[in-house]
């Protein structure tokens, strides 16, 4: 089966595109690249040309996901396995994957609506070093694991789950959370060495929102807590305070974006175990604050 290898880029419509760039710079330390049409700028994080391409648009939500394969033998692999498995797509023209600043590309979505792209062949500048936006101890942590995950509302979490492992990706629950006289149990999907590149299993960050939030790494401690000093000397919402995750190990914490939905600011995970296991309560903290994933779990 072929695989996909990483979550490479993300796209998002946002009602605001100046509010977001000093988000990008200010706040997460991204460096913002404004180049061709007007209506979109990029996010760079790494070596890559970008990560992230906020579209001037009013939706305040995803716009699309894109997954990396190895190359062109795999690229078309996969274009033979999604139709043995009754996936429709579309592959794009040479104009759309220069637009996405890739090779090749194709495009199709996942049982619950949300755009899916599956490419080879990402533009790489190596000429170009990364220039945060701002002060940092370190860097993104990129790599073999990916620009980070990100959770994503599923109506039928199921058919979701058999829809990512035709990409060839593996995974399944992790938590079993008590919220009243709920259990969330969410699944989490992973390619490579970081324990999951997409979930789901949990609401969007509205009703009409197909996104829940987006988590970045950074390789310092020290710039976990910086972060968290500017967003609340910003005043901007934290929504689950500091803590460090069971299933990953990643100590973050989540706050708010100028489109609502949250982005999780972490660092220090773990690699993937490759075997199922799942957690009740996460090591500590990560209690929620103004929204989140709902109350905490009590402790007996």
């Amino acid at each position: 089966m072929v695989q996909v290898t990483e979550l490479g880029y993300m796209g998002f419509g946002v009602k605001d595109l100046e509010a977001w760039k000093k988000f990008a710079t200010d706040v997460l330390g991204m460096e913002v690249v404004d180049e061709g049409p007007g209506d979109r700028c990029y996010l760079r994080m790494d070596y890559w040309h970008h990560r992230i391409v906020l579209h001037s648009d009013p939706s305040d939500d995803l716009m699309y996901l894109g997954f990396r394969v190895a190359g062109s033998e795999e690229f078309h692999a996969m274009q033979a396995q999604l139709q043995a498995a009754g996936i429709k797509f579309t592959v794009g023209s040479e104009e759309e994957a220069a637009e996405r600043h890739v090779l090749e590309v194709l495009r199709t979505e996942d049982p619950g609506g949300n755009p899916v792209e599956v490419f080879h062949g990402p533009h790489v500048q190596f000429a170009k070093p990364f220039h945060p936006g701002r002060r940092m101890h370190g860097r993104f942590k990129t790599g073999t694991g990916g620009m980070g995950h990100c959770i994503v509302r599923e109506k039928d979490p199921e058919a979701a789950y058999r829809f990512y492992t035709q990409l060839g990706m593996r995974g399944g629950v992790e938590y079993k959370i008590r919220v009243g006289k709920m259990t969330i149990a969410p699944i989490f999907m992973h390619c490579n060495d970081r324990d999951h590149s997409v979930a789901f299993g949990i609401g969007g960050a509205g009703e009409d929102k197909r996104f829940n939030h987006l988590m970045v790494e950074v390789d310092n401690f020290d710039d976990v807590g910086l972060t968290h000093d500017l967003v609340r000397r910003e005043k901007i919402p934290v929504h689950i305070t500091p803590g460090k995750h069971s299933n990953d190990h990643m100590f973050s914490f989540y706050f708010r974006t100028p489109s609502g939905w949250m982005l999780e600011y972490g660092w220090g995970a773990r690699a993937a175990t490759y075997q199922s296991e799942y957690y009740s309560e996460d090591v500590y903290g990560h209690a929620p604050e103004a929204g989140g994933f709902g109350p905490p779990p009590r402790r007996e």
